[in-house]
Order: C-alpha cells, then sequence, then structure tokens
C-alpha cells in the first residue's frame, strides 16, 4: 500500500467488504471459551482475524494489501508489518503461507486507516471491541 492515499468512498467500500468466513471452516482453540473469527473482504489480501476468550479479544491482526496490524494482549502496543503476498514464488500461492516481517518504526497512517475501516461497522460488536483496542 505504500502511503498511498485511501478515500472516504474506498474506507466505507473496504469496510462494507468484510464478511464473516464460516466458523467451521477455521480450526478453534481446545480451551474452553475460546473461540476464533475471520472476516475476508472483497480484495484480494484483506482480511481480519480475531481470537477471543470469553468474548474479550486476546489477538487481533488486520491485512490489506500487503501490509498488517496486529495486536497481542500478551505484548503491549500495536505491530506494523509487511506480508509476502504480493512476492510472486511458490508458496505464496498458498492462502495460509502468509509470512509477516514486522516493520522496524510502528506504521502510525496504517494504524490510522485500520481505524478508519473499523468505524465503518461500530453497529457490529465485534468491530466495536476491535477498536477499544485504539484506545
Amino acid at each position: 500500500m505504500t502511503n498511498d492515499v485511501v478515500n472516504e468512498n474506498e474506507i466505507a467500500s473496504l469496510g462494507a467488504s468484510l464478511r464473516p468466513i464460516e466458523q467451521k471452516l477455521l480450526k478453534q482453540g481446545n480451551k474452553p471459551g475460546l473461540s476464533r473469527i475471520w472476516f475476508q473482504g472483497e480484495e484480494p489480501y484483506f482480511d481480519v482475524f480475531l481470537e477471543l476468550d470469553n468474548d474479550e479479544i486476546i489477538w487481533f491482526q488486520f491485512t490489506l494489501r500487503g501490509k498488517t496490524l496486529s495486536w497481542d494482549r500478551k505484548k503491549p502496543g500495536w505491530q506494523t508489518g509487511i506480508t509476502n503476498e504480493f512476492n510472486i514464488n511458490d508458496v505464496s500461492f498458498y492462502a495460509a503461507s502468509k509470512t509477516i516481517d514486522n516493520d522496524h518504526k510502528i506504521d502510525g497512517e496504517f494504524i490510522n486507516l485500520v481505524k478508519l475501516i473499523l468505524q465503518t461497522r461500530t453497529e457490529e460488536t465485534i468491530f466495536a471491541k476491535a477498536l477499544e483496542l485504539f484506545n
């Protein structure tokens, strides 16, 4: 995404395109109360993953256009990075093969974009909870 300017209409369109992936397709944790939620956007390489423990988010990852933002309850703060999804090689053709290289400096612009996209879905509890992570 390298600092592309994303306009308000595109932000709204990205937010509206997120659709939940059926739960039975996700490997769920063995611990009672642990669940995973996956939303996939219309664009390739656009998804949101959340892991919850009794409805509390314990892990969050947002990926869009080769960039990623993640949060883990066990580690303070945000982590931004880039994915290998735009690298053309044998492994990158498999959806589950995404790797992430963390940024040395947090990408504040991408964090703000993620927040703006999530704000388009505040009427849904899970997105409202995800937005609370930014406080």
